[in-house]
Protein backbone atom coordinates (compact mmCIF):
# COMPACT_ATOMS: atom_id res chain seq x y z
CA UNK A 1 0.00 0.00 0.00
CA UNK A 2 1.32 3.45 -1.12
CA UNK A 3 1.95 6.14 1.70
CA UNK A 4 -0.17 8.69 -0.22
CA UNK A 5 -2.96 6.20 -0.15
CA UNK A 6 -2.90 5.58 3.48
CA UNK A 7 -3.03 9.30 3.97
CA UNK A 8 -6.09 10.01 1.47
CA UNK A 9 -7.57 7.66 3.29
CA UNK A 10 -8.89 9.93 6.02
CA UNK A 11 -8.45 12.95 3.74
CA UNK A 12 -11.46 14.29 1.62
CA UNK A 13 -11.97 12.41 -1.57
CA UNK A 14 -11.21 15.04 -4.42
CA UNK A 15 -7.71 16.17 -3.44
CA UNK A 16 -8.38 18.62 -6.23
CA UNK A 17 -10.31 20.92 -4.60
CA UNK A 18 -8.45 24.25 -2.03
CA UNK A 19 -9.33 22.06 1.12
CA UNK A 20 -7.21 19.02 -0.18
CA UNK A 21 -4.70 17.98 2.58
CA UNK A 22 -1.66 18.77 0.53
CA UNK A 23 -2.12 22.50 -0.55
CA UNK A 24 -3.24 23.22 3.53
CA UNK A 25 -0.70 21.57 4.52
CA UNK A 26 1.21 23.54 1.93
CA UNK A 27 -0.48 26.64 3.10
CA UNK A 28 0.15 26.01 6.72
CA UNK A 29 4.06 25.41 6.27
CA UNK A 30 4.60 29.02 4.76
CA UNK A 31 2.35 30.91 7.23
CA UNK A 32 4.41 29.19 10.23
CA UNK A 33 7.50 30.50 8.02
CA UNK A 34 6.69 33.90 7.64
CA UNK A 35 5.14 33.97 11.44
CA UNK A 36 8.60 33.12 12.45
CA UNK A 37 10.04 35.33 9.85
CA UNK A 38 8.90 39.03 11.48
CA UNK A 39 8.18 40.45 14.48
CA UNK A 40 4.87 41.97 14.03
CA UNK A 41 1.72 39.37 14.16
CA UNK A 42 0.00 38.43 10.71
CA UNK A 43 -3.60 38.24 10.04
CA UNK A 44 -4.96 35.21 11.48
CA UNK A 45 -5.73 31.78 8.53
CA UNK A 46 -9.41 31.46 9.96
CA UNK A 47 -10.36 29.36 7.64
CA UNK A 48 -7.29 26.83 6.73
CA UNK A 49 -7.17 26.63 10.87
CA UNK A 50 -10.32 25.19 11.00
CA UNK A 51 -10.03 22.93 7.87
CA UNK A 52 -6.47 22.01 9.46
CA UNK A 53 -7.84 20.89 13.30
CA UNK A 54 -10.81 19.68 11.94
CA UNK A 55 -8.67 17.24 9.98
CA UNK A 56 -6.42 16.29 12.83
CA UNK A 57 -9.59 15.47 14.48
CA UNK A 58 -10.62 12.86 12.19
CA UNK A 59 -7.43 12.04 11.93
CA UNK A 60 -7.35 11.22 15.30
CA UNK A 61 -10.22 9.99 15.56
CA UNK A 62 -8.93 7.08 12.52
CA UNK A 63 -5.71 6.45 14.76
CA UNK A 64 -7.93 5.23 18.20
CA UNK A 65 -10.47 2.94 15.69
CA UNK A 66 -7.47 1.35 13.71
CA UNK A 67 -5.36 1.06 17.56
CA UNK A 68 -8.80 -0.36 19.04
CA UNK A 69 -9.41 -2.55 16.24
CA UNK A 70 -5.89 -4.31 16.35
CA UNK A 71 -6.02 -4.65 20.23
CA UNK A 72 -10.08 -6.20 20.73
CA UNK A 73 -9.25 -8.73 22.91
CA UNK A 74 -13.19 -9.70 22.41
CA UNK A 75 -12.37 -10.15 18.45
CA UNK A 76 -13.22 -13.37 16.91
CA UNK A 77 -10.43 -12.52 14.20
CA UNK A 78 -7.75 -11.95 16.83
CA UNK A 79 -5.30 -14.83 15.84
CA UNK A 80 -5.68 -13.92 11.99
CA UNK A 81 -5.66 -10.46 12.21
CA UNK A 82 -2.03 -9.93 11.06
CA UNK A 83 -2.99 -12.19 8.05
CA UNK A 84 -5.92 -9.95 6.93
CA UNK A 85 -3.84 -6.96 7.66
CA UNK A 86 -0.55 -7.16 7.17
CA UNK A 87 0.09 -3.47 7.21
CA UNK A 88 -1.92 -2.41 10.01
CA UNK A 89 0.98 -1.21 11.83
CA UNK A 90 2.81 0.63 9.19
CA UNK A 91 -0.74 2.11 8.64
CA UNK A 92 -0.73 3.70 12.10
CA UNK A 93 2.57 4.40 12.03
CA UNK A 94 2.49 6.67 8.98
CA UNK A 95 -0.82 8.09 10.60
CA UNK A 96 0.72 9.16 13.43
CA UNK A 97 3.97 10.57 12.03
CA UNK A 98 1.66 12.71 9.73
CA UNK A 99 -0.27 13.66 12.75
CA UNK A 100 2.48 14.92 15.01
CA UNK A 101 4.00 16.76 11.45
CA UNK A 102 0.84 18.59 11.49
CA UNK A 103 0.22 18.93 15.74
CA UNK A 104 4.16 20.53 15.74
CA UNK A 105 3.48 22.96 13.06
CA UNK A 106 0.08 24.13 15.13
CA UNK A 107 2.09 23.97 18.61
CA UNK A 108 4.67 26.11 17.34
CA UNK A 109 2.57 28.67 15.31
CA UNK A 110 0.58 29.78 18.43
CA UNK A 111 3.04 29.66 20.34
CA UNK A 112 4.94 32.22 18.51
CA UNK A 113 1.75 34.26 18.18
CA UNK A 114 1.25 33.98 22.29
CA UNK A 115 4.84 35.27 22.14
CA UNK A 116 4.19 37.95 20.17
CA UNK A 117 1.20 39.19 21.86
CA UNK A 118 2.77 39.12 25.32
CA UNK A 119 5.11 41.31 24.12
CA UNK A 120 3.19 43.69 22.00
CA UNK A 121 -0.33 43.40 24.20
CA UNK A 122 -1.41 47.12 24.53
CA UNK A 123 -0.47 47.73 20.36
CA UNK A 124 -2.43 45.03 19.59
CA UNK A 125 -5.53 45.78 21.83
CA UNK A 126 -5.53 49.26 20.40
CA UNK A 127 -5.50 47.76 16.73
CA UNK A 128 -8.42 45.49 17.37
CA UNK A 129 -10.23 48.23 19.12
CA UNK A 130 -13.50 49.29 17.52
CA UNK A 131 -12.41 52.80 18.83
CA UNK A 132 -9.66 55.13 20.92
CA UNK A 133 -10.13 54.30 24.68
CA UNK A 134 -11.08 57.82 26.88
CA UNK A 135 -8.65 60.45 26.08
CA UNK A 136 -6.39 60.77 29.55
CA UNK A 137 -7.31 64.40 29.35
CA UNK A 138 -10.56 63.63 30.07
CA UNK A 139 -9.34 62.32 33.43
CA UNK A 140 -6.66 64.86 34.58
CA UNK A 141 -9.44 67.65 35.50
CA UNK A 142 -10.76 66.54 38.41
CA UNK A 143 -7.79 65.54 40.97
CA UNK A 144 -10.28 63.35 43.75
CA UNK A 145 -9.19 60.08 44.33
CA UNK A 146 -12.57 58.17 42.80
CA UNK A 147 -12.22 60.32 39.87
CA UNK A 148 -8.19 59.41 39.62
CA UNK A 149 -7.91 57.21 36.68
CA UNK A 150 -5.92 53.39 36.59
CA UNK A 151 -3.78 51.72 34.33
CA UNK A 152 -7.38 49.55 33.69
CA UNK A 153 -8.90 52.49 32.37
CA UNK A 154 -6.67 52.38 29.44
CA UNK A 155 -7.55 49.03 28.24
CA UNK A 156 -9.99 49.28 25.55
CA UNK A 157 -12.74 46.82 25.25
CA UNK A 158 -12.79 43.77 23.28
CA UNK A 159 -14.27 44.54 19.28
CA UNK A 160 -17.21 42.14 18.14
CA UNK A 161 -16.49 38.48 16.71
CA UNK A 162 -17.19 38.51 13.02
CA UNK A 163 -19.28 35.59 12.11
CA UNK A 164 -17.36 35.22 8.92
CA UNK A 165 -14.74 32.90 9.60
CA UNK A 166 -13.08 33.54 5.98
CA UNK A 167 -12.23 37.36 6.95
CA UNK A 168 -8.87 37.78 7.78
CA UNK A 169 -8.87 39.08 11.03
CA UNK A 170 -5.69 40.31 12.95
CA UNK A 171 -6.97 37.82 15.69
CA UNK A 172 -8.61 34.39 16.36
CA UNK A 173 -11.45 35.30 19.33
CA UNK A 174 -9.51 32.98 21.70
CA UNK A 175 -6.10 35.22 21.10
CA UNK A 176 -8.79 38.40 21.82
CA UNK A 177 -9.68 36.82 25.44
CA UNK A 178 -6.19 35.79 26.09
CA UNK A 179 -4.91 39.08 25.03
CA UNK A 180 -7.46 40.66 27.00
CA UNK A 181 -7.17 38.92 30.02
CA UNK A 182 -3.41 39.32 29.58
CA UNK A 183 -3.11 42.96 29.81
CA UNK A 184 -6.01 43.49 32.54
CA UNK A 185 -4.09 41.08 34.89
CA UNK A 186 -0.77 43.20 33.77
CA UNK A 187 -2.58 46.25 34.79
CA UNK A 188 -3.57 45.20 38.17
CA UNK A 189 -0.14 44.04 38.70
CA UNK A 190 1.05 47.05 37.75
CA UNK A 191 -1.43 48.87 39.71
CA UNK A 192 -0.88 47.09 42.61
CA UNK A 193 3.48 47.26 42.70
CA UNK A 194 4.09 51.02 41.60
CA UNK A 195 1.63 52.76 39.43
CA UNK A 196 -0.49 53.39 42.59
CA UNK A 197 2.22 55.89 44.20
CA UNK A 198 2.13 57.97 40.62
CA UNK A 199 0.56 61.14 39.98
CA UNK A 200 -3.31 60.25 38.43
CA UNK A 201 -1.56 62.04 35.13
CA UNK A 202 1.30 59.54 34.75
CA UNK A 203 -0.88 56.06 35.54
CA UNK A 204 -2.58 55.06 32.04
CA UNK A 205 -0.39 52.66 30.42
CA UNK A 206 -1.61 54.14 26.69
CA UNK A 207 -0.17 57.81 27.54
CA UNK A 208 1.50 59.57 24.69
CA UNK A 209 1.77 62.81 26.63
CA UNK A 210 4.59 64.66 24.79
CA UNK A 211 4.42 62.89 21.51
CA UNK A 212 5.77 60.24 23.22
CA UNK A 213 3.78 56.88 23.03
CA UNK A 214 3.76 54.55 26.14
CA UNK A 215 2.86 51.46 23.88
CA UNK A 216 5.72 49.46 22.40
CA UNK A 217 4.66 48.89 18.70
CA UNK A 218 6.43 45.58 16.87
CA UNK A 219 9.88 46.48 14.74
CA UNK A 220 9.08 46.84 11.32
CA UNK A 221 12.09 47.76 10.00
CA UNK A 222 13.96 44.23 10.48
CA UNK A 223 15.14 42.53 7.73
CA UNK A 224 13.59 39.19 6.63
CA UNK A 225 14.56 36.72 3.60
CA UNK A 226 11.87 36.56 0.61
CA UNK A 227 11.35 35.08 -2.40
CA UNK A 228 9.65 36.43 -5.50
CA UNK A 229 6.73 34.51 -6.51
CA UNK A 230 5.81 36.58 -9.77
CA UNK A 231 7.37 39.09 -11.97
CA UNK A 232 7.56 42.74 -11.80
CA UNK A 233 7.19 43.02 -7.90
CA UNK A 234 9.25 46.26 -6.61
CA UNK A 235 10.38 46.76 -2.97
CA UNK A 236 8.91 49.33 -1.36
CA UNK A 237 10.88 52.23 0.94
CA UNK A 238 8.21 53.53 2.86
CA UNK A 239 8.83 57.99 3.65
CA UNK A 240 10.13 58.76 6.57
CA UNK A 241 8.23 61.97 6.69
CA UNK A 242 4.60 62.60 5.84
CA UNK A 243 5.90 64.59 3.43
CA UNK A 244 8.10 62.77 1.64
CA UNK A 245 7.05 59.81 -1.11
CA UNK A 246 7.81 56.22 -0.89
CA UNK A 247 10.78 55.17 -2.69
CA UNK A 248 10.58 51.74 -4.99
CA UNK A 249 13.00 49.32 -5.80
CA UNK A 250 13.80 47.49 -9.04
CA UNK A 251 11.59 44.96 -10.14
CA UNK A 252 12.62 41.59 -8.69
CA UNK A 253 11.53 38.01 -11.15
CA UNK A 254 10.26 34.98 -10.34
CA UNK A 255 12.68 33.02 -8.55
CA UNK A 256 14.66 35.80 -7.29
CA UNK A 257 16.04 35.88 -3.46
CA UNK A 258 16.11 39.32 -1.66
CA UNK A 259 17.19 40.48 1.64
CA UNK A 260 14.74 42.98 2.66
CA UNK A 261 12.97 45.43 4.64
CA UNK A 262 9.96 43.21 6.49
CA UNK A 263 8.11 47.36 5.38
CA UNK A 264 9.14 46.98 2.08
CA UNK A 265 7.52 43.68 1.35
CA UNK A 266 4.37 43.59 3.84
CA UNK A 267 1.91 44.35 1.25
CA UNK A 268 3.10 42.13 -1.33
CA UNK A 269 3.29 39.65 0.97
CA UNK A 270 -0.09 39.89 1.69
CA UNK A 271 -1.52 39.64 -1.84
CA UNK A 272 0.27 36.60 -2.18
CA UNK A 273 4.02 38.04 -4.16
CA UNK A 274 6.18 36.69 -1.87
CA UNK A 275 7.57 33.74 0.12
CA UNK A 276 9.62 33.74 3.54
CA UNK A 277 13.07 32.41 3.59
CA UNK A 278 14.12 32.97 6.96
CA UNK A 279 15.24 36.42 8.91
CA UNK A 280 18.18 37.21 10.79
Amino acid sequence: MDIDDILASVDQPDASTPQSTALDHQLLTRFWIAERGVSELLPWPAGLMDRTMERVRRQIESIEDLAASSSDPYSTATNSNSNNNPTLNLKLSILQTDLSRTQYLVRSLLRHRLSKLSKHSMHYLLLVSPGPSSSPQNNNDNDDDENDPHPQDSIPPLPPTSSNPDTAAPLSPQELAFLHAHQSLLAKHYASSFLSSFPPQLRRLDDNAGGTSMVQAPETKEVVFVRCLVDGVRVVVPAADAGEDDIYATAMRVGDVAVVRWEGVRDAWGGGRWRFYNTF
